[in-house]
């Protein structure tokens, strides 16, 4: 393998994007950066499972104790969180539906109010991956995810995946279905293993996205025919060193530090940065803009939660103080 450049920048954006997250913990306000790219645009955090639409995964999608932990009901909770990957969604189906369950909540009903939902005027789905619809027999695309689904459960897929031997496992079982590509459903398989259904190594199994792909052909000169997943791996394994050559002391989420899966992530988003830090690397998307700038949250910051089997302990005071902006939301139902 032979890096380029923009491998430095790699390492240098995973370090400043962790010390954004941490300041902003504990202020809510800023500024974070002295990176013009970073203050200006909007980044995923170095970390996946401390994303916000991650964090409130898991935390109350997952983890909330007033939930079940069933296998059928926290894969329930999950694929239809995900599958939107929008809070505001989530919040409004609750608000109109009550608590989503498979043994009480009645995916017509569902269905109905996101139709409702739309007819205001209102997204369903976040823009952050690309949602393809599985051809179940609907018009709407959200009524054919739902089918999707419905057919899950009635093959007892939760099941089946609770038994898996392997985050590849899973990763099979998932993107055996209608409209899971291969990327889409390693996604899913990620955010399947933080919840208390499944416990295996992140480290074990990556796929690389478009934007990952990208990302590699702009850090890599010669990737010596490796696999962009082998990539990944050897990038993951080699962390340590590069920030100490680097000079760089990258504060990870206590003892954990990053995983295959938060490399694939990074190169997604070196591939964005890059189109500005290094305009004249075109990689292999072309594109030549960030379209997403930063745009602070109305949300109160919680407390961060991990899955509590990785026993993350993180010595930051957290503000729980909310950004002021106006919103103009007018939900239906």
């Amino acid at each position: 393998m032979e890096f380029s450049p923009i491998m430095d920048t790699y390492w240098r954006f995973a370090h400043e994007r962790q010390q954004v997250y941490f300041k902003r913990l504990q202020d809510p306000i800023g500024p974070w950066t002295d990176d013009p790219i970073i203050d200006r645009y909007r980044f995923t955090n170095a970390y996946r499972a401390a994303d916000r639409v991650s964090q409130y995964l898991i935390r109350h999608v997952q983890y909330d104790q007033a939930r079940s932990q069933s296998v059928e009901e926290v894969f329930f909770r999950t694929l239809v969180f995900k599958i939107f990957n929008k809070i505001e969604t989530w919040e409004y189906l609750e608000r109109v539906a009550g608590p989503l369950s498979w043994a009480h909540t009645s995916l017509s009903d569902i269905s109905d109010a996101l139709d409702r939902m739309m007819a205001a005027g209102h997204t369903v789905y976040s823009a952050a991956y690309i949602m393809p619809a599985p051809k179940l027999g609907f018009v709407r695309k959200h009524a054919n995810h739902l089918a999707l689904i419905k057919l899950m459960m009635d093959n007892r897929l939760p099941a089946t995946i609770a038994k898996a031997t392997s985050l590849r496992h899973v990763f099979d079982l998932l993107v055996s279905y209608p409209g899971l590509g291969r990327f889409l459903a390693f996604q899913y398989a990620i955010d399947l293993n933080y919840s208390s259904m499944l416990d295996f190594d992140e480290s074990d199994f990556v796929i690389a996205g478009p934007g990952a792909l990208d990302g590699i052909a702009k850090c890599f000169v010669d990737t010596g025919r490796l696999s962009a997943e082998d990539i990944i791996h050897e990038v993951a394994g080699r962390q340590t060193v590069a920030f100490k050559r680097l000079k760089l002391d990258f504060e990870g989420l206590g003892n954990r530090p990053l995983q295959p899966i938060d490399c694939q992530n990074l190169f997604c988003e070196i591939s964005k940065y890059a189109r500005v830090a290094h305009p004249t690397v075109a990689g292999v998307s072309g594109r030549t803009r960030i379209k997403q700038q930063y745009r602070p949250s109305s949300r109160a910051t919680e407390e961060p939660f991990f899955p509590p089997r990785w026993q993350v302990k993180l010595e930051v005071a957290v503000s729980t103080a909310t950004v002021s902006r106006q919103l103009s939301l007018s939900w239906p139902g």
